[in-house]
């Protein structure tokens, strides 16, 4: 299992929120393209990059910190947040990101998600699902859908996605605990998906637990930049 510690960005900073709310906003480094460097010195080849400000706003914001991140240290970089059309996600491509994060777009324009498939392939595209009681919420966790996550995991598998990123929301930020339970039963259901879990980790037996349950990556943020899980 791979683990991805999480940079989410905020008028160009790392900030980490609590269960998605930006008024919970609290940076740790004002620098990203600094912490992206500091994990690949401790060994990690994954990053999941976030732009909470372009999630909000409907485009990405953080292009150049992306750049800067993927120019400077050799990182797979994942990146999401705001991406509502095809030129957006060209633009992530552009500045270097291994793959791409789309969520709101696949719920509200859910014919682009077979059509983007085949431009760019499976390899690229991440399929990032965010649910609260299994109800799938888009927007930067602003507004809620009427979906289930099962629901909508079996549409974009027939439309050719492989890799998901699926985020408990009322995890997120806390220094709980994983949900497990959810993971575990999307595994069984759709053993075809390679499926990162995020939000929640607070200790490294999570990871084991995670990883024993089938978990292709764990995405970490608040955990490593308070101290709790050494990288």
């Amino acid at each position: 299992m791979k683990l991805i510690p999480a940079i989410d960005l905020i008028d160009g900073k790392c900030v980490r929120l609590y269960k998605g709310d930006y008024s919970t906003s609290k940076i740790y480094n004002s620098n990203p393209a600094d912490q992206a460097k500091a994990f690949e010195d401790k060994g990690i080849e994954n990053l999941h990059l976030v732009d909470l400000s372009g999630a909000k706003a409907g485009y990405p914001m953080h292009l150049r910190v992306l750049e800067q991140i993927t120019s400077s240290t050799n990182l797979k970089v994942d990146f999401g947040g705001g991406i509502r059309d095809q030129r957006s996600l060209e633009d992530c491509l552009s500045a270097g990101a291994a793959q791409v994060n789309l969520g709101t777009v696949l719920i509200h324009q859910p014919q682009l998600a077979s059509k983007w498939i085949e431009i760019f392939g499976p390899e690229k595209l991440i399929a990032s699902v965010d649910v609260m009681n299994r109800k799938v919420k888009v927007s930067g966790w602003q507004e809620e859908s009427n979906l289930q996550i099962d629901d909508v995991i079996t549409r974009l598998i027939k439309d050719g996605f492989t890799y998901f990123t699926v985020t408990d929301i009322d995890r997120d930020g806390t220094l709980g605990e994983p949900a497990f339970e959810l993971y575990t039963d999307l595994i069984q259901k759709f053993s075809s998906i390679k499926l990162n879990a995020s939000g929640g980790v607070s200790v490294q037996n999570q990871l084991e637990k995670l990883s024993a349950i089938g978990c292709y990556g764990a995405i970490v943020g608040k955990a490593i930049y308070e101290g709790r899980i050494m990288l």
